[in-house]
């Protein structure tokens, strides 16, 4: 990856910019800034992604003959740094970063022509269904069952911490096709419309309070639920393989120009508060912190981005997608910390619900009605997509060889 930008590259970058003030309106930018998780409520997150989609820059890492961006290295790097720059909502990532994934791969021709058009236009919300209670870093503990029927599985069995499962028309889900054997095996990856007979939801409220429009993640029950052999992707009792090449996306993703825009965030904070009569910026201590945090986000956006050179040559992200992972989320968690010591007494006015005082008065700075929420939302970032004590056991393995 050449990081010397051509007289094309800076064009791009100018055309993100644009796009970003023509399709990034007030309204977005609003809730945003008060947003408790880096996502608006559907109807928004639908708005932005469609905008996306419509300019042609929904899908960066898809293949142009799926209907990917067909980014260089240089652009790919400039759209990330531009939008994490923007403060812009993230795109979800079930359809384009994980499912899409794994129905390119292995995939039939009607199951691509089925699924990825409305992923990639927003027209179908997806939600992953892996994690089951008593089955989350150990995935391969999962119990939910899917009975051969014939032309159909019969589905019981429940999942958990599924996100934004109330919005989703389709769950692609991890069922137990066999049971015995090693645990690994007997696994199958299937696709279930949430709409059908049987599939239920139930909310879970975490720390970060109750809010309708912000809740994230939920319980998805199964009782009985037929899902046509159709449904079924690749073949039956692989879906462990098929399950390890998505977690490689979605563990491989860019870290660093989000964090250097949290970390900035942090700064401007600290200007503005005040500690022991002077702004807390100017405190030695709080300084050292944020210069520590501002040069481990340095490494790794370095390591981001050789990983996604060799990936912009065809390469997966491999093993090394568990680095990334476990860097950005550890350093993420890091941030919310540092805000809201920032903040300080003024995040005591708990607020679960951000939106619902928009257009109200309240005691405490913007910068410090989300500091507590997103402070406590950011304690599963080292939990999802594999605990980071999992990913320490894949690079020791995998990467190191031990």
């Amino acid at each position: 990856m050449d990081l010397a930008f051509s007289k094309e590259d800076l064009k791009f970058r100018e055309e993100v910019r644009t796009f970003i003030a023509e399709k990034y309106d007030d309204e977005l930018r609003r809730k945003m800034a008060l947003s408790k998780n880096g996502y608006l409520d559907k109807e928004g997150q639908v708005q932005w992604q469609k905008a996306l989609y419509e300019r042609g820059w929904i899908a960066p890492n898809w293949p142009k003959e799926h209907g990917g961006a067909g980014f260089t290295g240089n652009q790919k790097y400039i759209f990330d740094i531009e939008m994490a720059a923007a403060g812009t909502p993230i795109v979800s990532p079930m359809g384009t970063k994980m499912v899409a994934p794994v129905i390119m791969a292995f995939g039939n021709a009607a199951q691509k022509k089925k699924h990825l058009p409305p992923i990639l236009s927003s027209d179908v919300w997806w939600c992953q269904g892996y994690s089951e209670p008593g089955s989350g870093s150990d995935l391969a503990s999962l119990q939910m069952r899917a009975e051969d029927k014939g032309d159909h599985y019969l589905c019981n069995g429940t999942k958990i911490w599924t996100t934004h499962a109330q919005w989703a028309d389709w769950m692609f889900c991890l069922v137990r096709t066999t049971p015995g054997g090693k645990p690994q095996e007997g696994i199958s990856f299937v696709l279930i419309d949430m709409r059908s007979p049987g599939v239920s939801v139930k909310p879970i409220v975490t720390l970060d309070g109750p809010a309708e429009d912000q809740q994230e993640i939920n319980q998805v029950f199964f009782d009985d639920v037929r899902v046509p052999k159709e449904n079924l992707v690749g073949k039956q009792d692989e879906g462990w393989t098929y399950a390890k090449y998505l977690l490689e996306f979605e563990r491989g993703n860019a870290g660093a120009p989000g964090l250097k825009r949290a970390l900035k965030k942090v700064r401007t904070v600290a200007a503005a508060e005040q500690s022991n009569g002077e702004r807390l910026i100017k405190e030695e201590g709080f300084r050292h912190k944020i210069d520590e945090i501002e040069i481990q986000i340095r490494a790794l956006e370095f390591t981001e981005l050789r990983i996604f050179s060799r990936m912009a040559a065809g390469q997966r992200p491999g093993p090394e997608s568990s680095l990334l992972k476990t860097r950005a989320t550890e350093l993420q968690q890091a941030i919310t910390e540092l805000a809201l010591e920032a903040v300080g007494y003024a995040a005591l006015p708990f607020a679960q619900d951000p939106w619902a005082r928009v257009n109200e008065p309240w005691p405490q700075p913007d910068h410090a009605v989300t500091a507590a929420p997103y402070y406590f939302s950011m304690r599963k970032a080292s939990i999802y997509a594999g605990s980071n004590e999992i990913q320490r056991n894949i690079m020791a393995k995998l990467v190191l060889g031990l």
